[in-house]
């Protein structure tokens, strides 16, 4: 077992450089399976989740080689279409292997998928679309399995503008006859992305991005080399990092288009913060200014993933912020731990009432999901004293050598081994 020692009270400086997107790699990884054939991914991140979407394509036959942030996919010998329940059972982004398998295989057999235990998170969406593809579908034993001779094209209007329901029917359609078309699709910069992959091997795919994504189905792929977008969301730490320590930070490698809603926020909160090319710098002024109003939404909106870190923000804030989650409904577990670190937090169904404190003070505490770990580091670095967080594991799904870039910054932190 893992933990974080901090030592809080230290403004960050320099510059770091952001990662290739988890959430914009792993639907390319899996998307890999549809060109029978080689794909080179670039800038994809050293992250757990990534390293179980790898070994999930390799039991599958794909013939896989990494070499430093590169990955070279050989999908041409897929030997199965069924996922083992294990590797499901450690990453809910392992559903998104349904979409290919069906299409290029006519078959997929997958057990439910896990992840953070954030709220429901269900896969009606994503099995109505496949439905409506053409794919017959049994539940049982808690397996899905799909079968279809021919996925065909066909209209689809999605309930809920769902990340990943859209990005598998997007991969499902490529090989599906006729023309798809996806209604009140996700319009998030990954969905973006993952055109672009798919269209790199010869999919025919416009409107990523908006509400409407038409597809066109072809015969076959081909080869394919991308180089994967930044991650918004390890951006979006990182100046909340600045930010809560009254540093100054510069991110290199970004897309500052991606960042608009957190930078505006930002602002708002008194961080004085300048766009380049491909840059972001961001200067931190104690105490933030409270944000009024803070509503987590579909993209462009303020993203859910970014919540609990500008809770830790906001928790320091010199008045009242009012924040409401919209997408999940088991994400405020980082509450009472930050409330372990004297912040003023109340509750109330969806909306967290946030009453700023002077200062948050050391303790002990865990991180029971990925960004609630992520919210916990950011208010280690402003607390007075040491803070110890629990749940390494989690972080380390989706943030790519966190301990080491903060330390670049002037951060006092270590990841240290003790025993279970």
């Amino acid at each position: 077992m893992e933990k974080y020692i901090i030592k809080g009270g230290i403004k960050l400086n320099g510059t770091v450089r952001i990662n290739g997107g988890k959430n914009a790699s792993l639907p390319i990884l899996a998307a890999s399976i549809l060109n029978r054939s080689l794909s080179i991914i670039h800038d994809v991140p050293v992250l757990k989740d990534i390293s179980v979407m790898m070994e999930i394509l390799q039991t599958l036959g794909a013939d896989i080689v990494r070499k430093d942030r590169t990955v070279y996919i050989n999908t041409e010998k897929i030997k199965t279409v069924e996922v083992p329940e294990s590797l499901m059972r450690q990453m809910r982004s392992s559903i998104f292997l349904m979409g290919p398998l069906l299409s290029r295989y006519g078959k997929v057999r997958v057990s439910y998928p896990g992840g953070c235990e954030i709220g429901p998170r269900p896969v009606d969406l994503h099995l109505k679309g496949l439905a409506l593809l053409g794919a017959n579908i049994k539940e049982r034993y808690g397996y899905i399995e799909a079968e279809a001779e021919q996925l065909k094209g066909t209209e689809i209007h999605l309930d809920f503008p769902s990340v990943g329901a859209t990005e598998n029917l997007m991969m499902a359609a490529v090989l599906a006859k006729g023309s798809t078309v996806i209604r009140n699709a996700a319009k998030e910069p990954e969905i973006v992305d993952l055109q672009n992959f798919l269209n790199g091997m010869g999919a025919c795919i416009k409107g990523a991005g908006t509400d409407t994504i038409k597809i066109e189905g072809v015969q076959e792929l081909s080869c394919v080399e991308h180089t994967v977008i930044p991650d918004r969301i390890a951006a979006g730490t990182f100046l909340i990092a600045g930010a809560i320590t009254g540093g100054r930070v510069i991110l290199k490698n970004i897309i500052s288009e991606h960042l608009e809603s957190i930078i505006a926020k930002l602002k708002e909160a008194g961080c004085k913060i300048t766009s380049g090319e491909d840059s972001v710098t961001i200067e931190g002024s104690l105490p933030p200014k409270p944000i009024d109003v803070i509503r987590t939404l579909p993209y462009p909106g303020f993203p859910t993933d970014l919540q609990a870190p500008i809770m830790a923000l906001m928790s320091i804030a010199d008045g009242t912020t009012v924040l409401t989650e919209t997408v999940f409904e088991n994400r405020f577990k980082h509450v009472d731990e930050l409330r372990r670190m004297g912040a003023n937090i109340k509750i109330n169904g969806h909306t967290a009432i946030i009453k700023g404190v002077e200062t948050l003070t050391g303790a002990v505490v865990e991180g029971k999901d990925l960004r609630a770990g992520a919210a916990l580091i950011l208010a280690g670095l402003t607390a007075e004293g040491t803070t110890v967080i629990e749940g390494v594991h989690h972080v380390e799904r989706g943030y790519e050598q966190i301990e080491t870039k903060l330390k670049a910054l002037g951060a006092e932190i270590e990841k240290v081994q003790v025993d279970s």
